[in-house]
């Protein structure tokens, strides 16, 4: 199997614009995008890949996963609830690419504290907490 078996999903109350900002601040590429042929504003699913990672994502429906998981978005919430960590080659030009797409920086690139590495921490376009870092937990067990 191609990348990690593990995939966040995200729901989003504007996926479009979502899908927007992921690939032009993120550099996330299309992968497979499915919207509801009743209401094209609608996605039902979709999929965004970055290297060998990839995330899901959907609209924000109350009948669907929002009462069945009680689903909210950051901003349904009030405060994060969760976020997503991606390994990346160059971190201080990822951080960059990020804020010239209107990404909020939240901590600029640094040397990790403790444990090798550099990353920085960023929102998305809906306030889901975001962490790019050179750090690749999985290299400890191929080394």
């Amino acid at each position: 199997m191609p990348g990690s078996p593990i995939i966040p999903c995200l729901r989003y109350a504007d996926p479009a614009a979502a899908i927007d900002f992921l690939c032009g601040a993120f550099g996330f590429d299309h992968h497979a995008i499915y919207a509801d042929p009743n209401d094209p504003t609608i996605i039902l699913h979709a999929q965004l890949a970055l290297d060998d990672g990839m995330i899901m994502l959907g609209s924000t429906r109350p009948a669907h996963a929002g009462d069945l998981y009680r689903w909210r978005t950051v901003r349904e919430a009030g405060g994060v609830t969760g976020c997503i960590y991606m390994v990346v080659a160059d971190v201080d030009a990822h951080a960059e690419r990020a804020e010239r797409h209107g990404a909020t920086i939240l901590r600029y690139p640094h040397d990790n504290d403790g444990f090798p590495g550099r990353g920085y921490e960023t929102l998305d376009s809906e306030g889901n907490v975001w962490t790019f870092g050179s750090y690749d937990p999985w290299a400890a067990f191929t080394d």
